[in-house]
This record gives C-alpha cells, structure tokens and sequence, in this order.
C-alpha cells in the first residue's frame, strides 16, 4: 500500500503519454505542476514538456539543463502553482524507476514515468523519493477528469 496519492488530470496524463510517444524511441521529460494537500497527497493539473538534453543516448537517459529546471521555478511563481515533479518516458521498458532514475532524484518532487512500448504507452506509475533509506515508494496514481 502507498503512502501517498497523486491525482493527475486526464489533460496531463495526455501531455505526457503524447510526449513519450512522439519522443521515441528515445526518453522524454517535463514538469509537473499543480498542488499538495496537508495528508501529501498532490494533485498535478499540468504537465509541461521540455527538451532532453542530453548528450549522447537518449534511448536510455534524459536530462533537464539546469536553465530549464530555472525557468519551470519562475513559471510556477507566476502562475501560483507548485513544481511537484518531474516526468520521463521509459521506451521498451516498464515504469519502474531505474537506479539511474534513484542516483538522481531530488526529495519531495515526483517522478512520473510512463512506459512506452514499441510506439504505444504501456504503463504509467509515480514515485517518491524516501529520502532517509535513499529509495523510492510508488504513489498511488488517480487519473482525475476534474481536477
């Protein structure tokens, strides 16, 4: 059983699922916008796509430049949300965050992960970062059309 919950509009869940599906086969990556109840759940009303910067494969990696991660800051203050996270794809593999996916995680921001098979999403899971035993628990994902 989850700790935490995640509500995600269905809006959201479409950028993302869009977003893997056109970046394949390599990863894509974007923000997660929206709001965290008082019991940590959160529920995410945006997702907003940003490029993978990374050099090299990008069949198995994504990186977010550090202007990019300024920028998504900045949009929150403006717009009186919350950055909650991050999302990536994982082509040709399932939503299970990797130990790269671990290595790099910041706490407290959710890392959403879809999986995309061979062009089509397969699978979509949300994970949290524990920061004192330095591992991830998956949230409870709700697909939510009124958020």
């Amino acid at each position: 059983m989850s700790k935490f919950s995640v509500y995600i509009s269905e809006e959201a869940v479409e950028t993302i699922n869009a977003d893997g599906i056109e970046a394949f086969p390599n990863e894509c990556c974007g923000f997660l916008y929206g709001t965290e109840a008082a019991d940590g759940s959160r529920q995410i009303t945006l997702a907003v796509p940003v490029s993978n910067s990374k050099e090299g494969d990008q069949r198995r990696r994504f990186e977010i430049s550090p202007l990019d991660y300024l920028r998504a800051e900045q949009f929150a203050l403006q717009n009186d949300t919350t950055l909650l996270g991050v999302y990536h794809s994982h082509p040709n593999h399932p939503a299970i965050a990797s130990e790269h996916d671990l290595a790099e995680a910041m706490p407290y921001f959710s890392y959403v992960i879809v999986s995309v098979m061979d062009g089509e999403v397969a699978d979509l899971k949300s994970w949290r970062l524990r920061d004192e035993e330095r591992e991830f628990l998956e949230e409870t994902v709700i697909v939510n059309v009124e958020v």
